[in-house]
């Protein structure tokens, strides 16, 4: 699988212990050449470092490499402010701010000069970071589905789309927020068995809500967001739904 990365190499500031400002478009050529060589990056700079958090915010890139000095602002601070999806990794001509920079989570940390041997590796452990980030990711996404048979075929449905489930005889329904639902054979314990726990409340044995969905509620009805659809509280589930939504009270 191939990923596009974004490169980005402010201008460090110039004083009597840092690299001179000609270096850095050496630098630069260097890392072209690199990245070149690998032949599976998509490659963007900035020396600005307003400019180019502006275009990481918009973009989301796979990769970014983030100088530590650059004209008074701090890689350090820039690095907190990345996207969780972004995989960092530092270049600097001082190794003493290594420490600072695994902090901020960088997976790697280029000490300029580097040949382009380091630079694989470090490129080959960001791989190694989105794989594995894509892995977490689909984890917790299939997390949030629910498979239900519905009409001999199996439905899934995002939990995050759930406005109400309904008990109905021998049977759930499902009410989505996009007005449609989904009917199938199964228990509404079986259900709630199947959702994030903290997430949805029973309030009365024929509905199950999520939390989210609550607009507002008392000890014997809750109504619902954008829809302003009421639901009765049952006598024994008061108390429950009560400690669920405290946070909302």
């Amino acid at each position: 699988m191939a990923y596009s990365f974004l490169f980005k190499l402010f201008t460090v500031a110039p004083s009597c212990t840092s690299p001179a400002p000609d270096d850095e478009p050496i630098a630069l050529s260097i890392v072209r050449q690199y990245c070149s060589r690998r032949g599976d990056i998509t490659l963007e700079t900035y020396n600005s470092p307003r400019l180019g958090m502006q275009r990481v915010c918009e973009w989301h890139p796979d990769v970014v490499l983030l100088d530590i000095e650059m004209n008074g602002t701090s890689g350090i601070e820039l690095a907190r402010q990345l996207p969780p999806s972004c995989c960092l990794i530092f270049t600097t001509a001082y190794a003493y701010y290594a420490l600072e920079g695994f902090e901020v989570n960088a997976v790697d940390f280029l000490h300029k000069p580097y040949f382009y041997e380091r630079f694989n590796r470090a490129m080959q452990k960001a791989e190694q970071w989105i794989r594995m980030h894509d892995l977490l990711r689909a984890s917790a996404s299939a997390s949030r589905l629910l498979v239900l048979k519905s009409d001999y075929k199996n439905v899934t449905v995002a939990v995050d789309t759930i406005l109400y489930i309904e008990s109905i005889d021998n049977y759930v329904k499902v009410h989505l927020t996009d007005g449609t639902s989904v009917l199938s054979k199964m228990t509404l314990r079986s259900v709630e068995e199947l959702l994030p726990p903290d997430e949805f409340v029973r309030i009365h044995r024929s509905y199950v809500v999520p939390c989210s969905r609550v607009a507002t509620f008392t000890r014997t009805e809750v109504t619902l967001a954008q829809t302003n659809r009421t639901l009765p509280v049952g006598k024994k589930y008061a108390d429950l739904l009560m400690n669920a939504l405290k946070p909302l009270s």
